[in-house]
């Protein structure tokens, strides 16, 4: 089992940058996947960035290309989500989230563990 808790939301202005982390313990956090996902009020929720184990491979939502950086830090047992040029609509809780065995990076289902989530509110 693995235990994962995400800091660094909060609240920012349309254009502004914020940079989330994923604190992860418990199980070797180097030898599996990451991802993170986010779900707005009323909304289901959705992928945002996943990274591979070893970091060398990445995946984003269409939403999020080229604003978003998803990385890893395996010494740390951490994973970041740089977000930038932030718009109202990404406002909402992002969580991260392990997956243990292959198949898609951008299916909730195939993730194994989330965190609590953490808020990211972007103002207009």
């Amino acid at each position: 089992q693995v235990q994962l808790v995400e800091s660094g939301g909060g609240l920012v202005q349309a254009g502004g940058s914020l940079r989330l982390s994923c604190a992860a313990s418990g199980r070797t956090f180097s030898s599996y996947a990451m991802g993170w996902f986010r779900q707005a009020p009323g909304k289901e929720r959705e992928f945002v960035a996943g990274i591979s184990w070893s970091g060398g491979n990445t995946y984003y939502a269409e939403s999020v290309k080229g604003r978003f950086t998803i990385s890893r830090d395996n010494a740390k047992n951490t994973v970041y989500l740089q977000m930038n040029s932030l718009k109202p609509e990404d406002t909402a809780v992002y969580y991260c989230a392990v997956k243990y065995y292959s198949g898609s990076y951008y299916s909730r289902s195939q993730y194994d563990y989330w965190g609590q989530g953490t808020q990211v509110t972007v103002s207009s």
